[in-house]
């Protein structure tokens, strides 16, 4: 069987673990006295760390029926370097949009995503609108 990186919550950040596919389990000891890291699908499924301490069991996340806010969006940032040019650029464009420290702008909606990505001279070729 064939392994897959997982990914779980501990103090504020995302720890990646290796397992065969289907057999990880939903929470891991981290050290001698006990603690646990519990899985974070989410950071599995969007490849990036978005839960901080205090919602590892994801709860606030079930049921969503909504991807928005998409945070961060790692194809359209820039480097850390360019975070605060990227924002003074939406500010100037009158484009209302957070920027991670990591230079990541974080949409609200599909609409806000293509007004961002409009202003900066881009487009996505797979959104439906």
């Amino acid at each position: 069987m064939p392994n897959r990186i997982y990914c779980y919550s501990f103090d504020e950040e995302i720890i990646e673990r290796t397992f065969p596919v289907g057999e990880a389990p939903d929470e891991i000891v981290m050290n001698q006295s006990g603690e646990k890291a519990f899985r974070n699908r989410q950071a599995e499924v969007l490849g990036l760390t978005t839960c901080v301490k205090g919602c590892e069991d994801n709860r606030h996340h079930r049921g969503r029926s909504s991807p928005w806010p998409m945070e961060p969006c790692v194809a359209s940032g820039v480097g850390p370097q360019g975070a605060q040019e990227l924002r003074e650029h939406f500010t100037a464009q009158g484009v209302s949009t957070e920027v991670s420290k990591d230079g990541e702008p974080i949409y609200t909606s599909a609409a806000h995503r293509k007004k961002a990505l409009k202003c900066r001279g881009m487009f996505d070729r797979n959104s439906y609108s």
